[in-house]
């Protein structure tokens, strides 16, 4: 067809291009594949923990008693500022219920605070960490890995000259830090553990104590509060009307009363406790336990204390906020693919690449049982001879020349099997230096390349097994099998 004709029966043709791409079997096609939408951490946390608005709420799974501690404080504040205050406003002073709506809304505030933070939940070990801790731990006691549950392990550490220990959790796989503990209703090892609060509906730790305390401190004042003036409203109006009037009058006050009658001694006992706590710098936890004596004197003083009620105050309650480690809301990092210990045979990912790994053996064995089957055929026999003398070139040595004076380096590939012989020939056979070790060796410039000889020359396909004998025959066809065997391997 010519260079700029359109006609003919190729005219029409349209040319595309071939994928040469064949999907592996760990890889979808385009088409199939999804959009996997990236994960925060807190979609993937290990604990019994709830989360809400995506993350930044954080609390137990036990949320009854923290709903009825909402209810009691909202109902009953509601009914003091619906049925007292304005009484109260007209008769006292208006101030009466400014400073209640300040007790509550400061209330509200500590009790979410307390009950939506994180209470300094320690991370978990990765699978990485967890082996190597346990690898460090069967040295340690010289224990090999066997199928039952080791005892509990501890280390001991020295803190301000008293001794220590920390308690391996064998479910968070860590040796807990100082002054923490495991939560068995929120199965997270939490940072200096006070106490888990169902009135809250959280842990109470190292990152909501003080917030815990500001709401049970407020909560005392608003109850003492709400009670007080609810007793100088029903005394007011039954000087005027008498006590069953002004009973009928405000029904309200008497369910306000009897509501905080009975929580204002647990609250301000509550308060008092923790207030002993935070004095003398011990937890709930350590204070059950026993575990610290507040004289310093004795062997079992407690060694996180400052030996001043206000210092220890001071540091409870006016530290920096420590921050969270378990970074709830960050992204879940692709982990690097692993084959996984099998549980019921192989994994997806492990079977693939091991089938892959067979694959890949199969076709080098077959290739090189091919390469050894053509090695093993006799490649002189069917050649055509060629006469010593018609190879010769001027100022080059013949083939009737001792071989030993070409030092070549390894046998050069062939590039089809019809040239094979010629190649394989003739490379095999000159490396045979330890025969002739008198010779002078040339060098690569002045030594003739075979193949390009041969290649080049109009009689490549003349004669060459006159030349060679028997003899030279079977050396050539070891050294050829030799060379083969090295060419496959690589």
């Amino acid at each position: 067809m010519s260079p700029g004709g359109g006609g003919g029966p190729m005219g029409d043709c349209e040319y595309s291009q071939i994928g040469t791409h064949s999907p592996s079997p760990m890889e979808a096609p385009p088409a199939e594949k999804k959009r996997v939408r990236a994960r925060r951490k807190w979609e993937v946390f290990p604990g019994r923990n709830q989360f809400f608005c995506d993350g930044r709420i954080m609390m137990a799974q036990q949320r009854g008693v923290f709903y009825l501690t909402l209810v009691l404080i909202l109902v009953t504040s509601g009914l003091f500022f619906a049925f007292d205050c304005p009484y109260l406003a007209v008769r006292i002073t208006p101030a009466v219920p400014a400073a209640g709506a300040v007790l509550f809304f400061f209330v509200m505030g500590t009790l979410l605070r307390t009950s939506f933070s994180d209470p300094g939940v320690l991370p978990r070990a990765t699978p990485d960490e967890a082996a190597d801790l346990e690898r460090q731990i069967d040295i340690a006691n010289g224990s090999s890995s066997g199928g039952y549950r080791s005892p509990p392990r501890t280390k001991e550490v020295i803190i301000n000259g008293q001794t220590v220990k920390l308690k391996y959790c064998f479910t968070c796989k860590i040796f807990r830090p100082p002054r923490a503990s495991h939560c068995s209703l929120c199965d997270n090892c939490v940072e200096r553990f006070d106490h888990h609060c169902p009135w809250v509906g959280n842990c109470v730790g190292k990152r909501n104590y003080r917030f815990f305390y500001m709401f049970i401190l407020s909560l005392s004042f608003l109850t003492v509060f709400i009670f007080a003036f609810v007793i100088t409203h029903v005394i007011l109006r039954s000087q005027q009307t008498g006590f069953l009037n002004a009973i009928k009058d405000s029904p309200a006050s008497v369910l306000e009363a009897v509501v905080c009658f009975f929580s204002v001694w647990s609250i301000v006992g509550l308060l008092g406790f923790h207030t002993y706590l935070i004095s003398s710098n011990q937890t709930t936890n350590e204070d059950i336990k026993g575990s610290w004596s507040n004289k310093r004197g004795k062997e079992n003083y407690n060694p996180y204390s400052y030996g001043n009620i206000f210092t220890n105050c001071c540091v409870a309650l006016c530290g920096p906020v420590s921050p969270s480690l378990i970074d709830r809301r960050g992204y879940v990092q692709p982990d690097t693919p692993q084959p996984a210990a099998p549980s019921n045979g192989l994994a997806t990912y492990g079977a693939t690449a091991s089938q892959s790994d067979m694959c890949d053996q199969d076709q080098c064995i077959q290739s090189t049982k091919f390469v050894l089957q053509a090695a093993a055929t006799p490649l002189l026999q069917s050649e055509p001879s060629l006469a010593s003398d018609e190879l010769h070139l001027p100022g080059k040595p013949g083939l009737g020349t001792p071989c030993a004076s070409l030092t070549l380096g390894q046998p050069t590939p062939p590039s089809s099997m019809p040239n094979l012989a010629a190649e394989a020939g003739l490379t095999d056979i000159l490396p045979l230096k330890e025969e002739h070790v008198g010779h002078q060796f040339l060098t690569p410039e002045e030594a003739p390349s075979p193949p390009r000889l041969l290649a080049g020359s109009p009689l490549a396909h003349s004669r060459t097994a006159h030349v060679l004998g028997l003899a030279s025959q079977d050396a050539l066809h070891e050294d050829s099998v030799r060379g083969l065997v090295k060419l496959s391997s690589v």
